[in-house]
């Protein structure tokens, strides 16, 4: 009988729990129909510090190779350096990663030839269904001809490449604590930003998949404490977290107050914007602050807002030639990175920024924090359509009330607006609210919470 693969296949990539959703059997058939449905000749893998990465990578190229396909391992890597390699070797990629999940998962990130995405809707279906088809029957014969496994070093390539895109030559000593969560940061942080004028302090830099200190996972507050704590205790300049996988990359302040993916997006717009000539298309997604497009028009640019999801993100990169995107939960994507999302080229953007002025980082990012945001807040539910239904129908036909249905339901007036999506995968609504003023915020915020939650 065909494996059920409808759990371990998401909207973007594979993710499970090894090996009782997925072994390295498994983990061949993917590398068969990856290069099938691709239709590759040659792939780059690389993979992240868990425990069962190296086997399921190693299976996963002997899938390929079996179908005549030659395959160049990177060995352990962030996420972005796997793009990286893809783009700058134009060769489709497989990245072993479950990025910030608890130990026990594992996942496979797949893109085309320069880093393009494959989704649900690009590739990911048809993967899933060879598979399934394989499980079931026989599984695809080798080819005559084997392809060839190499082994290839990429991180100096990958680190000169970023910092080409940023000057920091010129900017003043900033001392900087990063916390790696013992994920892939400790292995691309030092090689990074090797040569800088930074005194850099490193916490959790030891590649360790069982995650001994904290989740990798900086969007939940409770995984910043440490950092906060440090940031405080060294008197450094700023603090940055990255997630498992490094291609998220989160700020905090002197004070160690985080600041929000949102200024950061802004930030890095006006200097995308700054190095481009003062123009050219900026992407967010709909629950990005009303301060992103709001600072891109400022500095010369043209918002484009759209759906959450990088997939959304980059084929609208694709489609509008944007230089720059930017997403509430710290992925940040480079025109000049084939429009893939690199965590570690928006922190030199950060670093570049705070040390090309005298002020302290609260001071800069004010000018891009301008309203009072309510973070994510997940709501389970017995019914999304029911809810979402009770929402429009408290709010629908208010005077100076706009409803739009973009990603979810969006509600905006002239002081405040928020946001309202269905999880693809759980029984969930996720709710994002904004506005003028704290008090706005907490009340439109409760009201909604109140609906979602009768």
């Amino acid at each position: 009988m065909a494996a059920d693969l409808s759990q371990l296949v998401k909207a973007y990539d594979v993710r499970g729990v090894v090996p009782d959703q997925w072994d390295e059997t498994l983990a061949e058939l993917f590398g068969a129909a990856f290069v099938q449905v691709v239709d590759a000749s040659a792939i780059v893998i690389g993979h992240d510090m868990r425990p069962s990465s190296p086997g399921l990578s190693r299976a996963f190229a002997r899938g390929a190779a079996a179908q005549g396909v030659d395959v160049t391992e990177i060995g352990l890597c962030s996420t972005d350096q796997l793009y990286y390699a893809s783009g700058a070797l134009n060769l489709p990629g497989a990245m072993f990663t479950a990025s910030h999940n608890p130990a026990q998962y594992n996942g496979i990130k797949l893109c085309r030839a320069g880093a393009a995405p494959v989704g649900q809707d690009t590739g990911l279906t048809e993967i899933r269904e060879l598979v399934e088809r394989w499980t079931d029957t026989a599984a695809p014969a080798p080819v005559e001809t084997q392809g060839t496994i190499t082994r290839r070093e990429t991180l100096d390539d990958y680190a000169a490449h970023l910092r080409g895109l940023v000057d920091l030559t010129s900017i003043r000593p900033l001392k900087v604590v990063v916390d790696a969560g013992n994920g892939m940061g400790g292995h691309t942080v030092p090689t990074v930003f090797a040569g800088l004028p930074l005194d850099l302090v490193p916490m959790y830099f030891e590649l360790d998949g069982t995650f001994p200190n904290h989740e990798a996972n900086p969007l939940d507050p409770a995984n910043l404490v440490d950092l906060q704590k440090r940031v405080r205790e060294e008197s450094a300049d700023l603090g940055i977290a990255f997630d498992g996988d490094a291609d998220r990359c989160f700020v905090v302040d002197e004070h160690g107050d985080p600041v929000s993916p949102s200024a950061i997006t802004a930030l890095v717009a006006a200097r995308e914007l700054a190095r481009n000539g003062g123009a050219g298309v900026i992407i967010h997604n709909l629950i990005t602050s009303w301060s992103v497009p709001e600072v891109v028009k400022e500095n010369g640019g043209t918002p484009v807002r759209t759906r959450v999801g990088h997939s959304f993100i980059k084929a609208e990169m694709a489609k509008s030639g944007a230089i720059f995107g930017g997403e509430h939960s710290a992925h940040y994507y480079f025109k000049d990175f084939w429009n893939a999302d690199t965590g570690m080229l928006a922190a030199l953007h950060v670093l570049a920024a705070l040390g090309g002025q005298d002020g302290p980082l609260s001071g800069l990012v004010a000018a891009y924090d301008r309203y009072t945001g309510s973070g994510e807040i997940n709501s389970t539910v017995a019914d999304q359509a029911d809810r979402l239904a009770a929402i429009r129908s408290a709010y629908e036909g208010q005077e100076g009330v706009t409803l739009d249905n973009l990603d979810g339901l969006t509600i905006t007036t002239a002081d405040w607006w928020f946001n309202v999506r269905p999880s693809n995968t759980e029984p969930l609504l996720r709710l994002n609210a904004e506005a003028r003023d704290e008090a706005t915020m907490t009340k439109v915020r409760d009201e909604v919470l109140a609906i979602i939650r009768a």
